[in-house]
């Protein structure tokens, strides 16, 4: 044991501080737990939320398919009410018509938005960096035409 302490104090420095081999070894130990124990962190973090995620994303589905089912009963509700006063076939058919139009409409509008939308570019942040790119490379011009003017 007087050997390990005494060894122990040939390696302190002369103000009593470990050498520096041994700090950068503790250094890069306690910096390997600190990452470590931050990515265990990170991966318990999200996967909680990718389950909370999932689970909210299946309520959302089997809330859409009731929604749907929901508006299958208000159309065959539509069509006995038009029954009423003509006949079944001929109601269902305004129905069916109608219900193609609007879709058809729905579609088109749709298709047209997503031509207008279809380039995923940020236009305002690529006309800015360019801007800024034209700009420092007058800066850069002007400077050097002066200097050249000075000389």
């Amino acid at each position: 044991m007087t050997d390990a302490s005494s060894a122990a104090d040939r390696r302190r420095s002369r103000r009593g501080l470990p050498p520096m081999k041994t700090l950068l070894t503790d250094l890069r130990e306690d910096v390997v737990r600190l990452v470590t124990g931050e990515i265990a962190l990170f991966k318990a973090e999200m996967t909680k939320k990718a389950k909370d995620l999932g689970i909210g994303a299946g309520m959302l589905v089997v809330a859409l398919v009731l929604v749907l089912f929901g508006f299958g009963t208000l159309i065959a509700a539509a069509v006995l009410g038009l029954a009423t006063v003509l006949p079944a076939w001929l109601a269902a058919l305004i129905v069916g018509v109608v219900l193609i139009l609007v879709g058809g409409i729905l579609a088109l509008v749709g298709v047209k938005k997503l031509k207008a939308g279809a380039k995923p570019v940020p236009e305002r942040s690529v006309e800015a960096l360019t801007g800024d790119h034209l700009a420092e490379h007058q800066q850069h011009d002007s400077k050097h035409d002066t200097k050249e003017a000075a000389a």
